[in-house]
């Protein structure tokens, strides 16, 4: 955000309920409708309509929001595909299954994500300094089993409702859940193409090469004269 800031645009980050320091209640009940709703909240006080920068999760409100409404510009990077994340829990199944089961068992995701191992093997690269990795892995918490639910098969994007708005996807070579076909095909579905950053894993905005990621949004938002 100061990197941005530094470049002229005013930014806003948010910050969806039961994160962070919003208003908490009942986490695991949480729906993608909720986070869509939080998200309208927030762009409805703007005094002008944002560009809208949205990761992962991030990435599937924003298409739900945008079925019906414009904006300026969309970005998305390491984004929920348009068919969900079937292929991030066929492997956890998989791969780890215990975690998998506690998953399940509880209604919270945080197992899947609770340990430095599988925190790593999910989000960052593998060369990540120690000290920068636990400090992200401290803010790590849990998300709404619910919303997993949505995210999976009850509540997809319909790219089709999502008219008007220049969209730019980016993806990470080693995006540890989500693989490089099912982004391409998300691209697809909103009539662009997926450009991918070497050597960079899932949370693109944390990793080494973060800048290159930065200066592609802002040369793609000059090119839109934003």
């Amino acid at each position: 955000m100061p990197y941005f800031a530094s470049q002229g645009y005013d930014c806003y980050a948010l910050s969806y309920r039961d994160h962070a320091g919003s208003e908490k209640g009942k986490m695991r009940t949480n729906r993608i409708k909720d986070y869509v709703a939080d998200l309208s909240q927030v762009i409805d006080e703007l005094s002008d309509k944002p560009i809208l920068v949205a990761h992962s999760m991030g990435g599937h409100v924003a298409q739900k929001y945008l079925e019906g409404k414009q904006l300026p510009a969309t970005v998305l990077l390491a984004t929920i595909p348009t068919v969900g994340v079937w292929w991030i829990t066929q492997y956890m199944l998989t791969r780890h299954p215990l975690a998998f089961l506690k998953a399940n068992l509880t209604l919270s995701l945080y197992p899947v994500v609770g340990t430095p191992a599988l925190s790593k093997e999910l989000f960052f690269s593998a060369d990540i300094p120690e000290a920068e990795f636990h400090e992200y892995f401290s803010k790590i918490q849990d998300e709404s089993y619910f919303a997993l639910w949505d995210m999976l098969i009850l509540n997809l994007p319909h790219p089709k409702k999502a008219k008007g708005t220049p969209m730019l996807l980016l993806g990470a070579e080693n995006d540890g859940i989500f693989p490089r076909a099912q982004e391409e095909r998300t691209a697809r579905a909103y009539n662009t193409q997926a450009e991918f950053f070497p050597g960079m894993a899932h949370d693109m905005m944390v990793e080494k090469d973060w800048q290159k990621v930065a200066d592609r949004i802002i040369g793609w938002l000059g090119e839109k004269g934003l």
